[in-house]
């Protein structure tokens, strides 16, 4: 009974304060400048709430929900995985300009070697009904004068324990171009004091870009695995904008003939 107390109270609190809004939007045409000033700072406190409220319900109430975790991943596979930039809200959402080596969440770093760049980098929220991953990564690509741009995406230790080199490692990404460029999709694999490299070029023309990374046509030491990560490279990627709607990996064991 007190909690519906409480709640009548509020509602009528809102209605109030909305109504009191409405009045002053109404006389503030002819107000005393002092007084309007003293209103100004109070409507002005009162907004910044409102938008911190609006944000919040907006990513909270817009599908794919936040935290979605849902993949679609070939049968039979053992892990599949969305990295926490695709999965989650980046605090801050952007940087811009964008220096090497910048950490934008735990899992996802920029690297680049340009002196002088004009790089800029903030997560989008999807809205689209085929959408997965309740979010995406544009970046904006302006003057760029270094020979690569790339993101590396650390994975979680699930990814390498129990690899094999009869697993094969899948890729699939949605990618959005202003204009064609080439991206190089790198495996690293640790091992003992090596690293495996595996590089394949993704196909933009379809939808979804889909690679492989075949493990058995690796050097792989499998008893001294220790961690695995990706990279996503961008070659001339000046005057473009990039949006990877969605990232997601996963891993199957190769059927047995």
């Amino acid at each position: 009974m007190a909690g519906k107390l409480d709640s009548l109270m509020e509602r009528m609190g809102g209605q109030r304060a909305l109504r009191r809004w409405s009045r002053a939007a109404e006389k503030a045409g002819a107000q005393d400048l002092s007084a309007l000033r003293e209103q100004r700072t109070h409507a002005r406190l009162v907004r910044r709430q409102l938008n911190k409220v609006l944000h919040i319900a907006d990513e909270r109430l817009t599908l794919p929900a936040v935290g979605s975790k849902a993949i679609q991943m070939p049968m039979g596979s053992d892990w599949g995985y969305r990295p926490d930039v695709w999965r989650g809200a980046l605090f801050p959402a952007g940087h811009a300009p964008v220096p090497s080596k910048a950490k934008l969440s735990d899992e996802a770093t920029v690297h680049h070697d340009c002196n002088v760049c004009e790089i800029a980098v903030r997560q989008v929220r999807n809205t689209r009904a085929e959408d997965l991953a309740p979010f995406g990564l544009q970046l904006d690509v302006f003057r760029f004068e270094g020979t690569f741009l790339s993101l590396a995406i650390d994975l979680p230790k699930e990814a390498s324990e129990g690899l094999q080199r009869r697993h094969i490692v899948r890729l699939e990404a949605i990618v959005e171009l202003e204009h064609s460029l080439e991206i190089f999709a790198r495996l690293n694999v640790k091992h003992g004091p090596n690293t495996e490299q595996i590089v394949r070029e993704m196909p933009l023309g379809d939808v979804k870009a889909v690679v492989e990374f075949d493990l058995a046509y690796s050097e792989v030491n499998e008893k001294r695995v220790e961690s695995m990560w990706l990279d996503l490279i961008l070659k001339g990627p000046q005057m473009n904008q990039i949006t990877l709607r969605d990232v997601s990996l996963s891993r199957r064991p190769r059927a047995e003939l």
